[in-house]
């Protein structure tokens, strides 16, 4: 027991008794409950933690909340673009439309006689020798082989040689084996023109069978001559050269095609015009 008692164990309780008999004279003497005092010492700590896990459960709430209102915000603002970028779509699709028909109402009232269909290209197919394009009219629309398609400015695209029902194919003036009877506007000499692949002039025109004399400048108009297929004075391509051919008894012009196939989204098929 004595060494229970003894030392720095001796002490402590001593000072424990003293503070003991200190707390329970003062707070008689003061009027406070010590044993009070004491619990909300402890409970103090305990209170400030659950204070700080409340305000921390409030501000993940809040932080949630504002998550899925921005996340729905978001989504919103997405199909509301998506929105608007379909709906300018539409409107250049309509725009372009427009002005091709008030193109096609100009060409008309120069040519009252033409009678035209309107056609979108659906698709291409072209290979060393040839050049062809599908269109989404048919025969449904009046469409057959052997009408001629132009552009809205009244420039040559080529032939329909394949009609189906609701599409039809057509050979344009690339292609090598397609001759069309043309004059040079400016000067009235005339020739043949055709695809110039054969010939080395791949994306070209190639204007055959000038006269030997013939005087032929850059940038001469070269047009149609007129036949039962194609209307007189459509426009083909525009002159960027000339030479003699390999017979040395005639000329040729290279000639750059008036129609932009690059570009090119509608064409409009002649159905009928008067021949002249």
């Amino acid at each position: 027991m004595k060494k229970l008692f003894s030392g720095k164990i001796r002490t402590v309780l001593i000072l424990a008794l003293l503070l003991s008999v200190v707390l329970a004279v003062g707070g008689k003497a003061m009027n406070i409950d010590v044993g009070s005092v004491v619990v909300q010492g402890l409970l103090k700590p305990l209170r400030s933690g659950a204070q700080m896990l409340t305000n921390q459960a409030e501000s993940l709430y809040s932080y949630a909340f504002r998550y899925e209102s921005l996340k729905a915000e978001n989504e919103a603002l997405k199909e509301e673009i998506a929105q608007m970028k379909d709906n300018a779509r539409t409107a250049d699709a309509l725009a372009r439309e427009n002005r091709y028909l008030r193109q096609l109402t100009g060409l008309q009232q120069n040519r009252e006689d033409f009678k035209a269909v309107d056609a979108y290209i659906i698709g291409w197919g072209s290979n060393d020798w040839n050049n062809t394009l599908t269109i989404n009219k048919g025969t449904t629309s009046g469409i057959k082989e052997g009408l001629c398609a132009i552009t809205s400015n009244g420039e040559v695209v080529g032939l329909v040689v394949e009609a189906g029902l609701n599409s039809a194919k057509v050979k344009t003036v690339l292609d090598s084996s397609l001759e069309i009877s043309a004059t040079i506007a400016s000067s009235g000499y005339n020739g043949m023109v055709r695809g110039g692949y054969a010939t080395g002039q791949n994306g070209m025109l190639r204007m055959n069978y000038l006269p030997s004399d013939s005087v032929i400048r850059n940038n001469d108009q070269v047009v149609t001559a007129g036949s039962t297929v194609y209307p007189r004075d459509l426009i083909l391509g525009n002159v960027v050269d000339a030479d003699f051919d390999e017979s040395g008894v005639a000329k040729f012009a290279i000639l750059e095609p008036a129609a932009d196939f690059g570009a090119l989204e509608q064409v409009f098929v002649l159905t009928d015009y008067e021949v002249e």
